[in-house]
């Protein structure tokens, strides 16, 4: 049996009279990267701030290591790493001055389990070379490090790919997947860079006014929706054709886009040929995870 490391139900925020979160409802595994996405002004930094602690909700539980953050919050909270925005980190100290500073307000953190966690960020090399002289991406590697102090079970990353270069942005993505692959850990990652949660996550939520329309895992988001896209002439007439069988959407460059059924596209193709339509081009394609972003939000930006 997978074993659930957090755990969130009918969790609710009013802030005023305005209900801001309104009854989330998810939980995470041992091991797994859960994306969580938003359109701006969703809840997706406020329901954040409350896994973390940092404010408290209205009403409902979170739990972290099965326990709750509200009755046992020192227990709760001791099991969670987490970076809310950018690393708090002291520029005029080095790397390892940083880990001992903050490894001093935990306990049972000894120099060997500060090796380790050094080795596993990566920062071997510079270490001990001041702060000011990192670049974006090891700044971030050194807060995963001090948040991997306490030996949580939970991380929570706010942001973890914002400002870093392609490299940077590829290095942290091969990271956070050791994390969870080889160390065991569940990552909770917050991001607007679609595209990176589709390559990082196991699972995602999607989080529109403050109540979840989403969970599922990447692969089966991406594989519920295959589309077929054609590039025929004359235009018109084919889309009515087309519009017989299914929905059509238009593209760019004057491309149909309809959902893909094997069965159906060998009669679509044969009824454009008997009505004299040309067909330059026909082709199956995978929604990315901002398609369907955009189609579950109604088109609304994101943050």
């Amino acid at each position: 049996m997978e074993q659930t490391t957090l755990s969130v139900k009918g969790l609710k925020k009013i802030i005023g009279k305005k209900e801001i979160i309104k009854g989330l409802d998810f939980e995470l595994k041992k091991g797994e990267v859960f994306g969580f996405l938003g359109p701006n002004g969703a809840g997706k930094t406020t329901t954040i701030r409350m896994l973390v602690g940092l404010i408290k909700p209205t009403s409902g539980t979170i739990e972290i290591g099965g326990k709750n953050v509200k009755t046992h919050f020192s227990e709760a909270m001791s099991q969670l790493g987490c970076i809310v925005e950018n690393p708090e980190l002291y520029s005029y100290l080095t790397g390892y001055e940083n880990l001992m500073h903050f490894a001093r307000m935990l306990p049972n953190v000894d120099q060997q389990y500060i090796q380790k966690i050094i080795e596993l960020v990566r920062l071997e090399e510079r270490i001990h070379e001041p702060v000011k002289n990192y670049s974006l991406g090891m700044r971030q590697r050194l807060g995963i490090a001090q948040a991997l102090l306490g030996k949580p079970k939970l991380l929570i990353l706010d942001e973890p790919t914002n400002g870093l270069d392609p490299m940077g942005i590829r290095e942290m993505r091969s990271f956070i997947r050791y994390l969870a692959e080889e160390e065991g850990l569940t990552v909770l990652v917050s991001s607007h860079l679609l595209s990176e949660i589709q390559l990082m996550c196991d699972r995602v939520a999607i989080i529109l006014k403050g109540e979840i329309i989403k969970v599922d895992s990447v692969s089966n988001l991406l594989t519920l929706q295959e589309q077929l896209v054609w590039k025929v002439e004359p235009h018109e007439k084919a889309k009515e054709i087309l519009k017989s069988f299914t929905s059509v959407v238009e593209g760019e460059d004057k491309e149909l886009i309809t959902t893909y059924d094997k069965v159906q596209a060998s009669l679509m193709s044969k009824k454009l040929v008997e009505s004299g339509i040309n067909i330059y081009e026909m082709k199956r394609k995978m929604p990315t995870l901002e398609d369907l972003f955009l189609e579950f939000t109604g088109g609304e930006s994101h943050d």
